[in-house]
């Protein structure tokens, strides 16, 4: 996932397709987001003692030791073979996680001299989680 991606689905299919513990009077007020980016607020799914939850956050990971939140704008992905030990990431990866839903995300590829987005998503156009 390289920066963008898409939630657009009614956050009631979101309630039923992640098993949230919540009623539809408990979800946060969010409008549908095509360009989601590093440093919007987008919702999130965490595991709460009551169950599981649907939040707002801004996405981008500030890793506790930073002086600088802006930090936060440069860490929003990570690669699986070094997420453990890379120290941006690890106390996140052990401690804190969660869920980010998503219709689907961009990947760019050049073309000529500019960049073309190109939008991946499931078949069935269903949500999907990213973690």
């Amino acid at each position: 996932m390289c920066g963008r991606f898409t939630i657009h689905s009614q956050l009631n299919l979101l309630l039923q397709q992640f098993a949230l513990e919540m009623n539809e009077r408990e979800l946060p007020d969010f409008e549908p987001r095509y360009n989601l980016a590093p440093t919007n607020q987008a919702p999130v799914i965490l595991q709460t003692e009551l169950g599981r939850k649907l939040e707002l956050m801004r996405w981008g990971l500030i890793p506790s030791w930073a002086k600088d939140k802006s930090i936060g704008n440069r860490t929003i992905n990570a690669r699986a073979e070094s997420l453990a030990d890379k120290p941006s990431f690890r106390s996140a990866f052990k401690r804190r996680r969660c869920l980010v839903p998503a219709d689907g995300y961009y990947e760019w590829m050049k073309v000529g001299k500019e960049k073309q987005a190109f939008l991946i998503r499931t078949i069935d156009e269903q949500p999907f989680a990213m973690a």
